[in-house]
């Protein structure tokens, strides 16, 4: 029997209201972003749990209770929704029929077609199309034929990209010469893709928007963004922008947030080129890296949010209590032992250190994260990077 044929065999209704504390709420998904929806689901007086493959995961750690499982494994689907009033997800992969099984039975959101859009990037581009939300240029990629268009039609150089699974720069190549495309599909599996035209950008911006279930929207401040191997790097708020591109980020938000009927958080990825033109990157349909700094920084944090978004309580406050600057922990900094804490600590007391639990430190690993406030975005910043140099120092 197919995943589908038996997720879609038990049917019910799931309800749809307000989940107020001290219910029991669940995030499916055990990494570092369920472990910070738990810990705010705490503090705000919920019991939140957790459907994960392990107990030591980072958001099984903090977890009032554990399901252990696969995310589409029907029997773990079934003890997540006998104890969990209203569940969300942590990252976008989870399968459309497992969604809508749960979602018949309890409250989910986002729901699955927000997430079956944005886990796949020949939808996702098509959705920003069909509502014509600015975007790069791209092409389908599907067979040779569908190859040699892209490179006819969009020119050199561009980037292909797997449509399915990519993340962190993974699943994608750069093409800059014709008589190179076929061995980067080649590279990629032959598998279907998207062809991106090459853009010429000046910076990355992301902006993060939570929509509530009433259809109102409130959004955090554009944040700058650098990525370092195709992983972000750092993060500051606000960007560095006017302030016509940053309410015309947000509003390109509160454009895809409306246009996909997500109820929940969404990270909106731009590029912003040299001549002031936002387009579309990707779409993350949850909490993102570039917004944990909010923890601190703002009024209310997109971890907050999504709690407030998935019970159907009225959204928190977006705005900025001060300007802020995130730097991530990478497990390249454990390369020589573990990192000196007590240094980026003593040099800089506003330091704000968040580590994940993860047990083994791996190159590109995303461990932990530093989170600087200071009256001036790129002093912050400055304070954020000493910190992380600190904790490789060693001493005489």
């Amino acid at each position: 029997m197919s995943a589908a044929t038996e997720f879609d065999r038990d049917r019910a209704e799931g309800g749809g209201g307000v989940v107020y504390p001290p219910a029991s709420i669940a995030v499916i998904g055990s990494g570092q972003l369920g472990r910070m929806f738990i810990q705010a689901a705490q503090q705000m007086g919920y019991q939140a749990g957790v459907l994960s493959t392990t107990s030591e995961t980072p958001a099984a750690q903090v977890a009032n209770w554990t399901v252990l499982g696969p995310p589409d494994h029907l029997p773990a689907l079934r003890a997540l929704a006998d104890r969990g009033e209203a569940i969300t997800v942590e990252f976008e992969n989870v399968s459309a029929p497992a969604l809508r099984w749960l979602a018949r039975r309890r409250i989910v959101r986002p729901g699955w077609r927000t997430l079956w859009i944005s886990q796949n990037r020949h939808r996702e581009k098509s959705f920003l199309a069909r509502h014509g939300i600015p975007h790069a240029p791209w092409r389908p990629v599907r067979t040779d034929d569908e190859l040699k268009t892209a490179v006819r039609e969009l020119g050199l150089p561009l980037i292909l990209k797997t449509s399915a699974s990519g993340y962190d720069g993974k699943g994608q190549v750069l093409v800059d010469k014709a008589a190179d495309a076929e061995s980067a599909w080649k590279a990629l599996g032959q598998t279907a893709c998207v062809a991106e035209a090459w853009v010429e950008f000046a910076v990355e911006l992301s902006v993060v928007v939570v929509r509530g279930r009433d259809g109102q929207s409130v959004a955090y401040p554009p944040g700058l963004n650098h990525h370092e191997k195709h992983i972000l790097a750092t993060t500051t708020v606000p960007a560095p922008v006017g302030p016509i591109v940053a309410q015309e980020a947000r509003d390109a938000a509160f454009a895809v947030a409306q246009a996909l009927d997500a109820v929940g958080v969404l990270c909106v990825e731009f590029f912003l080129t040299s001549a002031g033109r936002l387009l579309v990157n990707e779409i993350a349909p949850r909490p993102h890296n570039s917004g944990h700094l909010t923890i601190e920084a703002a009024c209310s944090s997109q971890f907050d949010q999504q709690v407030r978004a998935l019970c159907g309580l009225p959204l928190g406050d977006c705005a900025l209590a001060s300007p802020a600057a995130m730097i991530n922990l990478l497990g390249d900094l454990w390369a020589d032992g573990e990192p000196r804490w007590e240094q980026a600590m003593r040099a800089d007391p506003g330091v704000k250190l968040h580590l994940y639990g993860k047990r083994t430190a791996k190159a590109g690993r995303k461990m932990g994260h530093l989170t600087v406030l200071d009256p001036d975005p790129q002093t912050a910043l400055a304070r954020a990077l000493a910190a992380r140099r600190a904790l490789v120092r060693r001493t005489p």
